[in-house]
């Protein structure tokens, strides 16, 4: 297995990082309750999806 002769300098191992960065999750809005959900998933507040009720959702006190 083959091993490295030399050290990489900082700079490299900063350049080869640079994309290793997370990035933020991209939230739409619901149009029922308007609220923040996740694109492509049913509201967790509200339960509906595509203006369609799908998720029976609990009241919370």
């Amino acid at each position: 297995m083959p091993n490295p002769k030399r050290r990489h300098s900082k700079r490299r191992t900063a350049i080869r990082r640079s994309h290793d960065g997370l990035t933020t999750q991209s939230l739409s809005e619901c149009p029922s309750c308007h609220e923040r959900k996740l694109p492509h998933h049913a509201c967790p507040k509200c339960g509906t999806y595509k203006g369609r009720e799908v998720l029976v959702v609990k009241e919370q006190n």
